[in-house]
């Protein structure tokens, strides 16, 4: 254990590696069987069947590790820090200045 980090900071980090693994694996799946559909329903000859589930693999697998790397390589805002360029700041929808409305309302 880091006696530099928080537990809050512990958790968050476990949380982000969770969140990658789950995000990863629901893409990776999709990819799979975005492809792995084509051998049940296009009617594939037999001899195709075995290298289109071998590049659904492929591509599932492919698709697993890039979102875990696009994941684990975000930026970490620790609480308190400003957020960086990247990171996602909601507006509130309030006019800047009082009593003056945005030009999309």
């Amino acid at each position: 254990m880091s006696p530099t980090r928080s537990r809050a900071e512990r958790d968050a980090i476990t949380v982000e590696i969770m969140f990658a693994l789950v995000s990863g694996g629901f893409l990776g799946a999709a990819g799979f069987l975005v492809l792995g559909s084509a051998v049940l329903w296009a009617g594939l000859p037999g001899a195709w069947k075995g290298p289109w589930l071998t590049a659904g693999a492929v591509v599932g697998g492919g698709l697993f590790v890039f979102q875990v790397v696009r994941v684990l390589r975000r930026p970490y805002v620790a609480s308190g820090g400003r957020p960086s360029a990247r990171d996602v700041v909601w507006r509130s929808g309030q006019p800047s200045q009082p009593g003056r409305t945005s030009p999309d309302s």
